[in-house]
């Protein structure tokens, strides 16, 4: 994986976030929500 430095800061506070605090359930929630959200940009492009 790239340094995470070259990303927009959202997605650097996301992924600290997921590496940090997050409960298990959550993370499964939070997997479908960026799995759904590529598949449908993927889908634009």
């Amino acid at each position: 994986m790239k340094n995470i430095d070259h990303y927009p800061k959202s997605i650097v506070k996301a992924i600290r976030y997921i590496k940090q605090d997050v409960d298990k359930e959550l993370l499964e929630d939070i997997k479908r929500l960026i799995d759904d959200a590529i598949k449908i940009r993927l889908k634009r492009s």
